[in-house]
């Protein structure tokens, strides 16, 4: 079943095809994945079979498998990605998300196109371009409020708007940050990211002056808009993404239950829209989002410009509160839970903060009960006391991984399926069995049969219900089972479970072979003119063919990528929508009207630094953006041996 815009796809992450076929289990409408190469992240890629593996899963449940290829592309690499997208093509994947344009100039196969976010997706009209060029499906940046995301809905015509509802957040616009090729040459664009912006840093005024002391302030909490869920329905959203091909089963199991609950509520209340897949996912554990690996949430700017977007403390992930430390001796110590927190396990893994207030883990080797209750616990660590900074009585202590939480999502945790309608007939020469499915796919099947009365009828009828509504092996489940006979009949089981199986199979195959190729939308033509016609390094150019993709759309000037080495000076390094100043409470802006403040607070500069490591931070009060400022350093220039592209020989004047 093909997605429209009256289909809310829920689309989740996966590391691998056995993730990915447990993201589909949970509920995913859709399942995105990195093929052998090329994939925007660096430890994330798979095989051909095992794409295959989970396109056959996928498929029968009608959900679709899309194929991250969204890095940029040297010349000489772009062969081997064309090699690669038409060996996942004839694999069955569904999709293509892409980020370098010189893809869309070379022999791919008819396959979907999908706009990364690496894209840059940030005005209607950079969607409404990439749509007449040929892309089905485009990103919106995360950065949005509403109302853009409304504005950017109502500029498409055919293409579907997605959007990122839950995981970790970069800081900056996606495909606008250079921090980790210039300071490591590994480049985000190209999937090795540092995340410099993970960092602690000592944030310094135009005076050197320290404005805050080893903070992560490049560092954001991780997106969560389940809260938001309706009124991103309502603004055009149709593929609702999660964040998270580096994450572990037991995270996508939960985020994808966790949103596919929310939306099977929506579509509850609302029969104009439906799922983009079949089957119904029942779980067999509570999904809790935080549970799993986060920074704390946020619903960073779709509901407005918010102070507390920062994981400003910490990177990590501290976990749920747990209860507090009653005494310490130098084996270990004494922990009360607060009320209602689940009993403690060994292995278990503990958080707390030290006077500097930064987070301190622990791993409990032993848990021992202190009282029948189980309020009170002996915990002896893994660590020796002397490591565990800080801890003393009254330190308050976090869980960040429960041992009985991550048992229950390593058994099978859910089943997805399909409903199904029996329906067993006399023929003339015997019986037939017609079944059809939720989708209205239908198998009908004949055998012949010596028609003898059954001598118990009652029981006759019992057997027949239940030798053909045995489906546990498949994915399809009972709705209704009827037996039109004149009478019941003696037939044995072995005979109705061969005719049970030889129908789902044909039902099987039948479904499939209703389920089409996601068409490859066709570019608008004469080509549409790009928005710009002037494109600086932000734009990622790192081969020919995307050079003349943007020149084929009316682009006069095009500079080489930040990874092509032209850029020697001080460059935006990232551009971001988070403004350190406004976390901070010193921007301009949150000084208006404040008396005896109002005109004093100005939007200078600030440094950040992490030991050697230098970076300007200047703001552009107008759009309410920050520009991380700062040069490549001469050991990436000499280290890195990827080739340098020159567009121009000398830049016209009109680049600047």
């Amino acid at each position: 079943m093909s997605a429209s815009p009256k289909h809310l796809e829920l689309l989740a992450p996966a590391k691998t095809a056995d993730i990915g076929i447990e993201a589909v289990n949970h509920g995913a409408d859709a399942v995105y994945i990195g093929g052998p190469g090329f994939g925007a992240r660096h430890n994330a890629s798979n095989e051909i079979q095992d794409i295959e593996r989970l396109v056959r899963h996928a498929h029968r449940y009608g959900s679709r498998i899309f194929i991250t290829l969204n890095t940029i592309l040297r010349d000489d690499e772009l062969e081997d990605a064309r090699r690669m997208a038409w060996q996942v093509y004839e694999a069955g994947a569904d999709a293509l998300i892409v980020q370098d344009m010189g893809l869309t100039q070379i022999d791919l196969p008819p396959i979907q196109l999908h706009a990364s976010t690496q894209c840059d997706i940030r005005t209607p009209e950079k969607a409404r371009f990439l749509q007449d060029a040929g892309f089905s499906q485009v990103v919106a940046a995360r950065e949005l409020t509403l109302p853009q995301i409304r504005a950017m809905a109502e500029a498409l015509s055919s293409a579907q708007l997605e959007f990122f509802i839950h995981g970790a957040l970069c800081v900056a616009y996606s495909g606008q940050c250079f921090i980790s090729h210039a300071h490591t040459g590994r480049s985000a664009n190209r999937g090795d990211c540092s995340q410099a912006c993970r960092l602690p840093y000592e944030v310094l005024d135009a005076q050197g002056r320290i404005v805050a002391h080893q903070k992560h302030v490049l560092s954001m909490k991780d997106n969560d808009q389940s809260a938001n869920l309706r009124a991103l329905v309502d603004a055009g959203v149709r593929s609702f993404k999660i964040e998270g091909r580096y994450k572990d089963m037991g995270y996508v199991k939960n985020i994808t239950g966790h949103y596919r609950q929310l939306l099977d509520a929506i579509l509850e209340e609302r029969p104009g829209l439906a799922r983009a897949s079949s089957g119904r996912t029942r779980l067999f554990f509570t999904p809790d989002p935080d549970r799993s690996f986060n920074r704390g949430s946020t619903d960073y700017f779709v509901t407005g410009r918010k102070e507390d977007i920062g994981a400003f403390d910490t990177p990590k992930h501290a976990g749920l509160p747990l209860g507090w430390v009653g005494k310490v001796d130098g084996e270990g110590f004494e922990l009360e839970l607060d009320e209602g927190v689940s009993p403690l396990n060994n292995g278990d893994a503990l958080t707390y903060l030290d006077l500097q207030k930064e987070l301190v883990g622990l791993r409990v080797n032993v848990a021992t009960p202190l009282d029948a209750k189980g309020r009170r616990w002996r915990v002896e660590p893994n660590e020796t006391m002397e490591q565990l900074k800080d801890l003393r009585r009254g330190v308050a202590l976090s869980r960040n991984r429960d041992m009985a939480w991550d048992r229950l999502l390593e058994k099978k945790s859910a089943e997805r399926r399909i409903a199904l309608d029996l329906s067993l007939m006399e023929t003339p020469e015997g019986l037939a069995l017609q079944l059809t499915d939720e989708d209205g796919h239908a198998a009908y099947v004949e055998m012949p049969l010596d028609k003898q009365p059954a001598q118990q009828a009652e029981r006759a009828e019992a057997s027949a219900r239940e030798a053909l509504g045995k489906l546990g092996t498949t994915v399809f489940e009972a709705r209704e089972l009827s037996l039109l006979w004149s009478h019941p009949l003696f037939v044995p089981a072995s005979q109705l479970n061969a005719l049970r199986r030889e129908a789902v199979e044909q039902l099987e195959a039948a479904r499939l072979a209703a389920l089409p190729r996601l068409p490859r939308a066709r570019p608008v033509e004469p080509p549409v003119p790009y928005p710009e016609d002037t494109l600086s390094y932000l734009a990622n150019v790192f081969n020919h063919p995307a050079r003349d993709f943007y020149a084929r759309h009316g682009v006069r000037v095009i500079e080489a990528a930040y990874e092509s080495h032209e850029e020697h000076g001080e460059v935006s390094l990232m551009i971001t929508k988070h403004c350190v100043r406004y976390s901070l409470s010193l921007c301009p802006k949150q000084a208006k009207g404040v008396t005896g403040v109002q005109g004093t607070v100005r939007a200078e500069p600030l440094q950040l630094v992490n030991g050697k490591e230098k970076l300007t931070l200047r703001f552009d009060c107008k759009p309410c953006e920050m520009h991380v400022v700062g040069k490549i350093k001469k050991s990436v220039l000499q280290q890195l041996p990827a080739a340098p592209i020159q567009f121009y020989r000398a830049r016209p004047k009109t680049a600047h």
